[in-house]
């Protein structure tokens, strides 16, 4: 009986399937099936994987709804007590799967673990080792750029990296799914910190190792569709998780973090860009469903605060050794 679902959210990811899929037949965990969510491709993945893959399960949307509501669409349909995210252009080591499980298990108070993300065009290099959140509204992967040795201990994150992530399909039950108005960026944040907001915890497994190329789906690390949207979904993620009393705390910071990224990208050229995705954030905001303050997790918001503090400097270092 299998234990575990990966699925696999797919745009036009034909040239990438193949490897992936591979992959995941030569685990030397088995109990794992596999559901593929095409989001309206037009490439020929789902001919491709219904021709190539008759075993896997496929459901084709007709047309491209986003990361959120595609991933959704497979954590409803799996029902295993985990599910694993996996980005289709990504290598898995062959115990992936069993180093996420492992680790998943030992405590029913983690909500997902991270995978050890490794850059696909240089091995010896960190694409991701969880995924970090501070008080000046920044998320950023932790160890990006890094030497690969120095990320080989397990640890506790903000939150994991959907793009290769197990997670505890439970949970979800009580924090709701990935929120559907992200469409992508940012949305595993926010489902991660509505997890810390809820007690549960986010880990970081280094045996879990997967070779990721990166930007497949919108092409480049920043063009005016990411930085819009990311743009937009950061005011989503503080509107959401932060109760009043928190938004007033860290007002100043919040403020400070926008201009300083809208100076980064209008150096860039898009800054009209950002400053039209924080508008309308602003503006839609309401949109969202806001998590409810409740007085029993009041010792779980000083921690998270705490963290967004601490990870600003965490940051800070993490530039520094990435530029000097």
């Amino acid at each position: 009986m299998e234990k575990v679902t990966v699925i696999i959210p797919n745009y036009n990811g034909i040239r990438f399937l193949k490897d992936c899929l591979k992959s995941l037949e030569e685990q030397t965990f088995q109990e794992f099936r596999i559901l593929i969510v095409d989001n309206g491709s037009t490439d020929g993945s789902v001919e491709f994987i219904r021709e190539q893959y008759p075993d896997i399960q496929l459901f084709a949307l007709r047309k491209n709804y986003g990361f959120s509501i595609a991933v959704n669409k497979g954590i409803k349909e799996s029902t295993t007590k985990y599910v694993i995210l996996l980005n289709n252009d990504t290598v898995v080591h062959k115990d992936y799967i069993k180093e996420l499980y492992n680790h998943i298990t030992s405590s029913d108070k983690i909500f997902s673990v991270s995978s050890r993300m490794i850059s696909y065009q240089n091995r010896d290099v960190m694409d991701d080792a969880g995924d970090l959140y501070s008080v000046l509204g920044w998320a950023f992967q932790r160890g990006v750029g890094q030497p690969l040795k120095n990320y080989d201990k397990p640890c506790r994150v903000f939150s994991a990296c959907a793009g290769a992530a197990i997670y505890r399909r439970d949970v979800f039950k009580k924090i709701g799914l990935f929120d559907k108005h992200h469409f992508a960026y940012l949305e595993d944040i926010d489902v991660g910190y509505r997890a810390r907001i809820a007690g549960y915890r986010n880990e970081y497994c280094p045996g879990a190792m997967v070779y990721h190329i990166g930007s497949a789906t919108s092409g480049s690390k920043y063009n005016e569709f990411k930085v819009k949207l990311a743009a937009r979904n950061s005011v989503y993620l503080n509107y959401k998780n932060m109760p009043a009393f928190q938004l007033a705390l860290n007002l100043l910071p919040l403020l400070t973090g926008m201009i300083l990224k809208y100076f980064f990208f209008r150096k860039m050229g898009y800054g009209k860009v950002y400053r039209k995705g924080i508008a309308e954030g602003i503006r839609t905001a309401g949109r969202c469903k806001k998590v409810p303050f409740e007085t029993k997790n009041l010792m779980n918001y000083i921690k998270i605060e705490g963290e967004l503090i601490l990870n600003t400097f965490v940051y800070v270092k993490d530039f520094l050794a990435r530029h000097f």
